[in-house]
């Protein structure tokens, strides 16, 4: 048995969290705020039609602007309530609820692999600590031999940045570029974010 995400106990602690997070992006859409920094630096990466998969992809936020600009995209929430208003919300994609510590997509009947596997939205500091290593090898799995990982969270949630490029380097992906923001800031010893674009 997997160790519960640090997501899933706090809806099990609060059942209204998913909906309220939901709406709070649908909230913040209808009133124009800009949700699609995360999308667009993927977006750059690759060309019209890259396979993408979002992991952790919340209410499709991401995949959603992702499968209008062209590509193919698979995301995947442990979470029920985050995929149904994917589903609703980002019709296009395919939407998958599953665990990313088990991430087996061929056993869903999804091909592989993917061009860029995306995770953004603190979803890495969301992970049960004992899932961390097996998470990030598992998104490795899931790569073209010539794709990328790009994986973004913040400082003080408990998974220290270096422990995380540790991981990495276990699971065969080493930095391509460090960034501290979505839109492309270098990243320094004081960055209190990180978006890591991983290779093989």
């Amino acid at each position: 048995m997997v160790e519960q995400s640090a997501w899933m106990k706090q809806v099990e602690a609060d059942p209204g969290h998913s909906h309220w997070y939901v709406e709070r992006f649908r909230a913040m859409a209808a009133a124009g705020q800009d949700l699609d920094g995360e999308a667009r630096l993927v977006d750059a990466m690759v060309g019209r039609g890259a396979r993408i998969l979002d992991a952790g992809c919340g209410p499709g936020r991401l995949g959603g602007h992702l499968h209008r600009a062209g590509h193919t995209v698979v995301g995947v929430d442990v979470d029920p309530v985050l995929i149904a208003a994917a589903e609703e919300d980002h019709p296009g994609p395919r939407w998958i609820v599953a665990d990313l510590a088990e991430l087996d997509l061929p056993a869903h009947g999804i091909p592989e692999p993917f061009d860029v596997v995306v995770s953004a939205g603190n979803v890495m500091a969301f992970l049960a600590p004992s899932t961390r290593a097996e998470v990030i090898r598992r998104i490795a799995a899931h790569l073209a031999p010539d794709g990328r990982a790009v994986l973004g969270f913040g400082a003080g949630r408990g998974y220290p940045f270096e422990e995380f490029l540790e991981h990495a380097a276990a699971a065969g992906l080493a930095p391509d570029v460090l960034l501290s923001t979505w839109d492309l800031r270098p990243f320094r010893d004081d960055s209190d974010f990180l978006v890591a674009v991983l290779s093989r």
